[in-house]
């Protein structure tokens, strides 16, 4: 029997993260997922413990780390899939979105250091595994990073358009190597990151009046690593009900 083809998960803790680790687990994919926290005993896919790599992708050290014990943990040198999709955005009192006044050099750096500067340096990591399966590698933007959002802070919203950039980059870069990369670009989810208000604006500026379900954004990630997505290659899918028009 052949063995099953594997998934790297930034970001697997929770929303769109969480449904999409479901998603690739129940297709038969090995899902090894990266966040800060420890395995939790919720998640429903049965090999996580055993594929759970605790490592905080903003650390520098931490990140090199978790790279080294990813590849120990694919001892036959080939991975189909990466999907960046941890990302962190500051929220102030209630929500409030933190424009560029309310954002310091810390929190600017923090931001990028997990929503950009990781993304590269996972890619750079496991290029190598990536390339001897002819694997793919999606990044999750947001549709904050080509327009001004109402809850989407300063930072985030300019970490996400970076990441769009880097995308291309990459898909560009990677291509002779046999490896695709795209993007999606995800809009107003049901998710834990959601500001107060959130479902209102969505009723009122969504063309299909309604939030988003993580598992209808699992399902676009999983086609774009799939053979149906063989000749896609530097795009960037939006997913938001129509917002975006």
């Amino acid at each position: 029997m052949a063995a099953p083809q594997t998934l790297v998960l930034t970001g697997a803790s929770r929303g769109i993260g969480h449904a999409t680790a479901r998603a690739f687990a129940e297709s038969g994919w090995r899902v090894i997922t990266i966040s800060r926290q420890a395995f939790s005993p919720r998640c429903p896919w049965a090999s996580g413990p055993q594929d759970h790599v605790q490592c905080d992708i903003g650390n520098p050290a931490s990140l090199a780390e978790g790279i080294v014990e990813i590849r120990a943990r694919l001892p036959a040198g080939r991975l189909d899939a990466l999907v960046n999709n941890a990302g962190i955005s500051p929220k102030g009192a209630e929500g409030a979105r933190l424009g560029v006044l309310e954002t310091d050099r810390d929190a600017w750096l923090a931001v990028f250091s997990v929503n950009i500067f990781a993304v590269a340096l996972l890619a750079r990591g496991l290029i190598d595994l990536l390339s001897t399966a002819g694997g793919a590698i999606v990044n999750v933007t947001s549709i904050a990073g080509s327009r001004v959002h109402p809850y989407a802070g300063a930072a985030y919203a300019c970490s996400k358009a970076a990441l769009l950039t880097l995308t291309r980059e990459m898909a560009a870069e990677f291509a002779p190597r046999g490896v695709r990369v795209n993007a999606i670009s995800p809009g107003e989810i049901a998710t834990a990151m959601l500001s107060p208000g959130t479902v209102a604006f969505a009723d009122r500026e969504v063309p299909m009046h309604r939030l988003g379900r993580p598992e209808e954004v699992a399902d676009a990630i999983r086609f774009l690593c799939s053979p149906q997505a063989s000749y896609v290659n530097g795009a960037e899918l939006h997913i938001n009900g129509g917002q975006h028009v």
